[in-house]
């Protein structure tokens, strides 16, 4: 593998030393150089572009052109003369200067070919077809060739090292609150050009007063012929595997369709090899776009997350069986009114298998106790897990948006999510035995967001949103676990025989049926008002009155089916500080959140510097009934924060952002009771918690250099959790019980990340790094430990991107892992090299492949596990409607992947199966 590497950076690095350096200096007719003068250099014998550049602020320039060549240099900056001259290389570099007349006439200037890269402002413009070299197919292929932009390993959109928000397609949402779904399915032949919005601002009104740098949006532009056509492809394939996946389809239609009026998307997705533009937990994650009217003011409220999690996701399931519809439309009746919407309904099947082995760290014995800590400790354990899920999941947006006039702004918002989830589950424990388990919910959720913007002059603005969610969650949950009742009282009983007792189960039977009912009820309203002062063209005052009120209620019940079918309803204890034992049924339980808040901040700019000093006031209320108690906390807290930001240059900024933040959780770790997250896994909430503070620390850098095509981005981020929520976890064998309190003990996290981008000619080389350390104060079997973990990271790629010539890109991963558990220190090494070519042959045919060699050291024990994908694609020419396809994915069949890691209070490795080799034939047609 390394000599393979080798090889393919020898043979890019030689592609390079074919070229030749043109370099010199634009300037004007007295002698002033020019920034920003765009220089192009098109090929007299292809008439293709060979090179392009931009000047620096001295006017500087540098071309790569090749040996023994023929060119026309074209050199234009606005309000000057284009200047155009024939170059002819030789063996040597060319040192050439260029002097622009004023162009006084108001035509525009005609290049004949546009320059792949401009900056607008706060908006890069990347002209798509000077990247493409005719191997793409979807929007990711054209995405990941752009400097600057990347495709995370999510599958999201990363610009500068930000995820991008959001993607629009001429000015127009697409399915907005996602971007997978736009980078997998529209086809790269339609995009012209690609305008990354830097410090986007949603509403424009506001543009001016906020700080949006942390706010990047996508906006492509069709190409000529596009619009008031429908375009897109459909595709359709079968192909055979191993047993049980012998008989393999896929049918894939996306329709596209715009016009300055209207718009619809139409994507499908039916098939059974596990290529999904969505997977279950993207679903669960998809917010629509919404984003919190409260998200700045200094306060976090958990409303938990009662749902299926899912087993496992696509890459490591053994049997994906998917169907996708969706469906995006927007519609401008007028100039004033823009209607919106999706309909998203996803339904798959999933089949997993993940065999592991678990290492549970020691404990000191505390000598002041009468009890041994470190003898209670559960055994180290062998698992074999296989597993079944089902999903059904249907979304629905509708969004209007209503601009009367530049000074006024109604927008409406609605969501409405519905799941259907079962996971059925057989883990055989090499300490448990053998368990059937058995998950399922059907939640739903109603999310409605109303927005007003209103400037009453030039100086005063007004903003207005509210948002109201109802959800509804009514997870299920059962475990069959064998027993044997005469060894209840034994010392070397069954592992569930004592857990068992303090849930009150009848101990007498042949096998634990154990059954859980829960339901949760939340109702949240967070709304604010905003005033903005101008001040002057340099500062503004924002005044923001707001407030948040949730309301959660809470029912659960834990039930047992006897040997002989009837049905049991135990009273499940637990013992408090003293011993006592304690009522463990949580029903009726009712947490009530509110906060209302004054907030003031002020932004100012002064020469290269903007300050955003503020602070906000609250008045929290906070109360939980349950049990014919009533526990209340009522305070009042001022959370400052500030943000600087200083601009270098129109594409270089440093910005230092603080904020101090209260986080309170949800109604689940508040409910005094027991909740059955699995057999293994019990809780018991603690309706006395209180909420967490934080200090919340960044440092982000930015450049993007377009004289020498350099991307750097690196940040620094810190936070320091006070009387943060921990669990106080104990073990019965490795049953694990856990409830919660507000730790004393101070959880910290440091993160430092950054990235080096270069472009030389053809070639992209980029190096990132990220360093993460964190430390998290755990309590086992009554005592307190350290948990400490460094990660570091490092990432070399090389990528060519030639348009006659193959491409290929070497990437190379390093990852070490530190964890100190106090009495247990674990290193975790993995190293990942990748190679991926692409070559584009006759203009007809296209052969790509991939292939990840993996391999993790810990403790001396070395796994390795490869992947190796390959497709070969034929179209007579780039214009025709046919395209014929033959792909493979796990040419190398293999069976599973290794995985190692620490947890906080374990160190595991897992093998988990995949899907074996699959060999497809599709046809796809192209409107």
């Amino acid at each position: 593998m390394k000599k393979l590497l080798l090889l393919l950076c020898i043979v890019a690095s030689g592609t390079s030393f074919a070229q030749i350096k043109m370099q010199g200096i634009v300037k004007d007719s007295i002698g002033t150089p020019l920034e920003l003068a765009n220089v192009i250099a098109i090929n007299q014998d292809t008439n293709t572009l060979e090179s392009y550049a931009i000047t620096d602020e001295k006017g500087k320039y540098i071309l790569s052109l090749g040996k023994n060549g023929k060119y026309n240099v074209q050199v234009s900056y606005i309000g000057y003369k284009t200047s155009d001259e024939a170059i002819t290389t030789q063996e040597t570099d060319i040192t050439k200067d260029f002097i622009l007349q004023p162009d006084n006439s108001l035509d525009a200037v005609e290049l004949t070919y546009e320059m792949p890269v401009t900056i607008k402002g706060d908006t890069i413009v990347y002209n798509a077809d000077s990247f493409k070299s005719g191997s793409e197919r979807k929007l990711e292929d054209v995405l990941k060739k752009l400097p600057g932009v990347e495709i995370n390993a999510n599958g999201q959109i990363e610009v500068e090292g930000k995820v991008v928000s959001k993607v629009m397609v001429e000015g127009k949402d697409f399915f907005d609150g996602d971007t997978k779904l736009a980078t997998k399915n529209i086809p790269s032949n339609a995009v012209d050009k690609v305008q990354v919005l830097r410090n986007y601002a949603e509403v424009g009104q506001l543009s001016g007063v906020q700080n949006n740098q942390d706010n990047v949006a996508i906006n492509i532009k069709l190409k000529e012929g596009k619009e008031n056509f429908w375009f897109g492809d459909v595709t359709a394939g079968v192909g055979t595997a191993p047993s049980p996946n012998d008989e393999l389809y896929l049918v894939q239609p996306k329709l596209f369709y715009y016009s300055p009026k209207y718009s619809i998307n139409l994507i499908g997705d039916m098939n059974n090899i596990g290529e999904v533009a969505l997977t279950n937990r993207d679903l669960r994650n998809f917010g629509g776009g919404f984003r919190m009217p409260s998200r700045t003011s200094g306060t976090n409220i958990n409303l938990g997350d009662n749902g299926l999690g899912g087993l496992t996701n696509i890459q490591n399931s053994q049997e994906v069986v998917t169907k996708l519809a969706a469906s995006n439309f927007s519609y401008s009746p007028n100039k004033a009114l823009d209607l919106s919407g999706f309909l998203i309904y996803n339904s798959s099947r999933m089949r997993t298998r993940e065999e592991s082995f678990i290492d549970y760290i020691d404990i000191e014995d505390d000598p002041s106790t009468p009890i041994d800590e470190s003898a209670s400790l559960p055994p180290d354990e062998a698992t074999v897990s296989t597993g079944r899920e089902a999903t059904n999941q249907l979304l629905a947006k509708l969004s209007a948006s209503y601009k009367p006039n530049v000074n006024n702004q109604l927008d409406y918002d609605v969501l409405a999510r519905f799941s259907d989830d079962k996971e059925r589950q057989n883990l055989f424990s090499s300490v448990v035995g053998n368990t059937n388990q058995l998950d399922k919910a059907k939640p739903f959720s109603i999310n409605q967001n109303v927005n007003y913007y209103y400037t009453l002059d030039e100086n005063n603005i007004f903003a207005f949103e509210a948002q109201h969610l109802i959800k509804d969650e009514d997870p299920f949950y059962n475990a069959l676990l064998n027993n044997d009742p005469s060894n209840n009282d034994d010392p070397d009983n069954d592992a569930f025989d004592d857990t068992a007792e303090g849930l009150g189960l009848d101990r007498d039977q042949f096998a634990y049926d154990i059954n859980q009912e829960r339901r949760v009820k939340s109702n949240q309203l967070d709304a604010k008002l905003d005033y903005y002062n101008i001040l002057n063209s340099k500062s503004n005052i924002n005044l923001t009155l707001g407030t948040i009120f949730s309301n959660q209620k809470f029912n659960s019940n834990i039930f047992q089916f006897l040997d002989d079918g009837t049905r049991f309803d135990p009273t499940p204890t637990i013992e408090d500080l003293d011993g006592n034992a304690l009522s463990a049924v949580n029903d009726n339980v009712e947490y009530r959140f509110g906060d209302v808040y004054l907030g003031v901040h002020y932004r100012f700019k002064t020469g290269k510097f903007t300050f955003t000093p503020g602070v906000s006031f609250h008045a929290y209320s906070n109360q939980n009934t349950q049990g014919g108690e009533t526990f209340k906390d009522n305070f009042f807290n001022v959370l400052p924060d500030f943000e600087t930001r200083i601009q270098f240059k129109k594409s270089e900024s440093l910005t230092f952002n603080y904020r101090m933040s209260n986080t309170f959780t949800d109604v689940t770790n508040i409910a005094e009771g027991w909740v059955l997250n699995n057999f293994n896994n019990i809780q018991f909430g603690n309706p006395e918690l209180q909420n967490a503070l934080s200090h919340n620390l960044s440092l982000f850098y930015r450049s993007f250099n377009l004289f020498n095509y350099t991307n750097v981005f690196a940040g620094a981020n810190y936070s320091k959790n006070i009387d943060q929520i921990r669990s106080l976890t104990n073990f019965e064998s490795v049953i694990r019980t856990s409830s919660f309190f507000n730790s004393q003990f101070a959880d910290e996290n440091a993160s430092v990340f950054g990235r080096v981008q270069r472009t030389f000619g053809k070639i992209r080389a980029s190096l990132g790094a990220n360093y993460n350390y964190s430390k998290l104060n755990q309590f086992i079997q009554g005592r307190q430990s350290l948990n400490e973990s460094f990660t570091q990271t490092y990432s070399p790629e090389v990528r060519t991107n030639f348009r006659e010539a193959p491409n290929v890109r070497l990437r190379y991963s390093y990852t070490v892992r530190d964890n100190d558990q106090g009495t247990n220190t674990t290193k975790f090494i993995t190293r990942a090299p990748s190679v991926e070519f692409d070559a584009y042959i006759w203009d007809a045919l296209t052969f790509i492949t991939d292939f990840t060699y993996n391999e993790q050291e810990s403790n001396g024990q070395t796994d390795v596990f490869k992947t190796w994908n390959a497709s070969l694609r034929y179209r007579k020419n780039s214009d025709a409607k046919w395209e014929y396809s033959l792909i493979a994915s796990n040419l190398l069949d293999i069976d599973s992947n290794i995985s190692n890691g620490a947890g906080n209070i374990s160190v595991f490795s897992s093998e988990t199966f995949i899907q074996p080799r699959f060999i497809t034939f599709r046809l796809t047609y192209t409107l």
